[in-house]
């Protein structure tokens, strides 16, 4: 199996708009982060994406995804849904709906956000979509077992996923015990850490540190990364032996 980043940037994406920090003009290509986003590949299930951003079109061009199986959405903030509309290429091409896997309440955001794509009277062209309920029971897609992991961001409810031995969280900052269970075993982990200040729905990155300690994962890579954090290069000197900051265009094969 192989995992690609698509993006590791938070909600705004590196550089920001108008900003002018070291972090926003710096030269170097892994501190250029469009949204989180990841590409599961190589597996008889074929391509999962996980959430489809603002950025999705230029994320499916920049990594050369020719078709897709399925979608799984973590949760409904607009940084994880908004390019679901340039799903209608895949449709085109591979004349059928994609599936989209997202609980009740995101299936309930993706049907106002994207309501012509439900309507009754559908134009020509528009995205078809097979919503699909993701509860906290294990599911599978084309052969692939998937477990979901619900952590909380802040009030609002958000779903992970383990794949084999890979499991990709992102915008959290509290996970149960018996949610960690699920994560024990891993070899590789994420975990969103937006900055080093304390922040009210994301993990910091002292935080994810400490939890990827608790948890044990020999690989960890820390995503959903804001201006905020710091340089790529500097930050991931201060990483110890077995965490590193991801960066767009990143594979990792397990």
């Amino acid at each position: 199996m192989k995992v690609t980043f698509l993006g590791t940037g938070t909600s705004q994406g590196v550089p920001v708009i108008a900003c002018g920090c070291q972090v926003c003009t710096s030269s170097n290509s892994k501190d250029k982060r469009l949204r989180s986003s990841i590409l599961i590949s190589d597996t008889p299930a074929g391509n999962i994406v996980v959430d489809t951003t603002p950025d999705f079109r230029y994320q499916m061009l920049r990594a050369g995804v020719k078709h897709l199986e399925a979608v799984l959405i973590t949760h409904s903030h607009k940084d994880h849904i908004a390019g679901m509309d340039d799903i209608r290429a895949f449709n085109y091409f591979q004349q059928r709906a994609i599936d989209i896997y997202a609980t009740e309440f995101s299936q309930q955001v993706i049907r106002n956000e994207f309501s012509y794509a439900f309507a009754e009277q559908k134009y020509p062209g528009i995205p078809e979509l097979d919503l699909r309920t993701l509860t906290s029971a294990p599911f599978n897609v084309n052969g692939l077992d998937i477990t979901p992991i619900n952590v909380m961001h802040h009030l609002m409810p958000v779903m992970g996923f383990r794949f084999n031995d890979f499991t990709y969280i992102t915008d959290a900052n509290f996970i149960a015990e018996e949610e960690k269970k699920k994560i024990i075993g891993s070899k590789v982990l994420v975990l969103n850490t937006l900055r080093k200040e304390k922040h009210i729905s994301h993990f910091t990155l002292a935080e994810g540190m400490e939890l990827a300690r608790e948890l044990g994962v020999p690989q960890v890579y820390f995503t959903h990364i804001s201006h905020q954090l710091g340089l790529h290069e500097e930050v991931s000197a201060e990483l110890p032996h077995g965490m590193a900051l991801a960066y767009d265009g990143l594979e990792v094969i397990l």
